[in-house]
């Protein structure tokens, strides 16, 4: 998996070892809890085999997922974002979990634009999508931002309606 890079992040591959602490903290954050839910990772050794099923094996079986977000100065541990393929959704979906430390600096939008001009580009994707909570008004503000268009509700029997957004590229569509 290739490193992304904008003016202020650095998008590399998650590590279960070396990202399994901040990763810990990530998921044990009220406002990631209360976005994508409880996932069980409440010791390092889960984070670690979470990072490694959810990332490590997810690249190898679709050739994307999630990466590290980290700052290009000093290298610090912003978040995560990436690609995610999830049934039944008919697409790759984006999604990204940024600290509470480093809100509020829009590096989500700007991770997000960097995994979309990947999609676009060298992976070729025709369309991407992305869920969210509709009271999430911030993660809504990044899709739009992002050029992600609401298009319906993603459904799930036993959960709450999700917003789906998506965006597509034309064929022959490559990065900015």
């Amino acid at each position: 998996m290739n490193i992304l890079e904008t003016p202020r992040l650095r998008l590399r591959p998650l590590d279960p070892e070396r990202d399994a602490d901040a990763m810990l903290a990530l998921l044990n954050e009220p406002a990631v809890l209360h976005g994508i839910g409880d996932r069980g990772v409440h010791t390092r050794e889960q984070a670690a085999a979470y990072l490694h099923d959810w990332a490590v094996e997810h690249e190898r079986r679709h050739g994307y997922a999630h990466r590290a977000i980290e700052t290009r100065d000093g290298g610090a541990f912003v978040g995560t974002a990436g690609l995610l393929w999830r049934s039944p959704l008919p697409a790759p979906h984006v999604g990204y979990a940024v600290a509470a430390a480093h809100q509020g600096a829009d590096y989500a939008a700007e991770a997000t634009r960097a995994v979309l001009d990947e999609a676009r580009g060298p992976l070729r994707l025709p369309r991407v999508l992305a869920i969210v909570n509709p009271g999430n008004a911030a993660s809504i503000r990044v899709l739009q931002k992002s050029g992600l268009r609401r298009i319906g509700v993603h459904a799930q029997e036993g959960r709450a309606a999700l917003d789906l957004f998506a965006i597509d590229f034309p064929a022959g569509a490559t990065a900015a």
